[in-house]
């Protein structure tokens, strides 16, 4: 007779299966998180760029000088690419609106490659 008792199984290396196992679960996990992160720094440096924008916008026009290129200017600064600029109102009174894109550091598939963000400043005094 061999040592093995007869009717139980040999289970060696199945402890090996379920460590590989957990790590595929936590390395999807992981990955996961690592595109959430990135997909919510984007978010926020489109809002705060468009932030910028605006405010830069409507301080160039209480000078005198024209919004949208002073909102491109500073979008650009900020790694942005100004996509809309209005001013809306008279000399006086007056809003800039500005919408701004911002490129997210990973491309997954399915997913945009861009967030937007859009703000509005009105007189600056």
């Amino acid at each position: 007779m061999t040592g093995r008792p007869s009717g139980r199984r040999d289970e060696r290396g199945s402890g090996s299966l379920l460590v590989v196992g957990v790590m595929g679960v936590v390395g999807v996990v992981a990955m996961m998180a690592v595109v959430a992160a990135a997909y919510l720094v984007a978010g926020h440096r489109a809002h705060g760029a468009a932030d910028l924008a605006a405010l830069s916008g409507a301080a160039a026009y209480a000078e005198g000088r024209p919004p949208c290129p002073a909102a491109a200017r500073l979008a650009r600064v900020n790694d942005a690419r100004l996509v809309r600029c209005d001013r809306v109102g008279d000399d006086v009174d007056y809003v800039v609106s500005v919408t701004v894109d911002v490129e997210v550091g990973l491309r997954v598939p399915g997913l945009p490659r861009a967030l937007s963000g859009r703000a509005h400043a009105g007189p600056v005094a």
